[in-house]
């Protein structure tokens, strides 16, 4: 299918225009990007950007509470799995890291602009966010007996989502190493600490 055919539904253009305005905000920012910047990056007038979003916070809305929407989904489909404690953790992780491999954009605008938007619109996407946070929050504490007693479950919930938030602002996907590969060690780390981390040795490349 392609973008032309795709753009004469409204509400596939409205995600054509949110992917490019993801790209400006998490390049330039949120408040120094302009809805012209994003007709341009958009490939429409200004009146047609106007047509689907009335200004820029709605399309910082649709951005964030889209990208947290799929982020609860997926939390509500690892937990449909009904894993092992010891699986779910893991899984949780690896599909996260899945997820912002693919929206690394519309991960930045949600971490970084969402205090941009009204109170009402700020409540419903944190609303979701702590859904998410709960759902790790829980596949934590059942990997260690006492941690509901302690209360650090979520504590340690959002130290876990700083390494992974971090994490997309230094890694880059064409070097050494693939998503894929880095999923395992990033939930090693968080497990087991740096004395608990499998290493697998390099494979040598042979020369031609």
């Amino acid at each position: 299918m392609t973008v032309e055919s795709l753009s004469s539904r409204p509400g596939d253009q409205r995600s054509l225009i949110a992917k490019s305005a993801a790209e400006l905000f998490a390049r330039k920012g949120y408040a120094a990007t302009s809805m012209n910047e994003i007709a341009e990056a958009s490939h429409l007038s200004k009146p047609g950007l106007y047509h689907h979003f009335k200004d820029k916070a709605e399309v910082l809305l649709y951005i964030a509470d889209g990208h947290v929407s799929r982020l609860v989904d997926i939390v509500t489909g690892v937990e449909a799995l009904d894993l092992a404690p010891e699986q779910r953790l893991p899984e949780l992780i690896e599909a996260f890291m899945r997820e912002y491999a693919e929206a690394q954009n519309e991960h930045r605008v949600l971490t970084e602009d969402v205090r941009f938007l009204a109170p009402e619109a700020q409540a419903r996407v944190l609303d979701k966010e702590r859904t998410v946070v709960q759902v790790f929050a829980d596949a934590i504490a059942a990997t260690r007996p006492g941690l509901h007693e302690s209360q650090l479950q979520k504590v340690l919930a959002m130290f876990l989502f700083g390494r992974l938030n971090w994490m997309f602002t230094w890694f880059r996907p064409e070097g050494r190493f693939t998503y894929d590969q880095m999923a395992p060690i990033a939930t090693q780390l968080f497990l087991n600490g740096i004395s608990g981390l499998e290493i697998t040795p390099k494979r040598k490349v042979r020369k031609a």
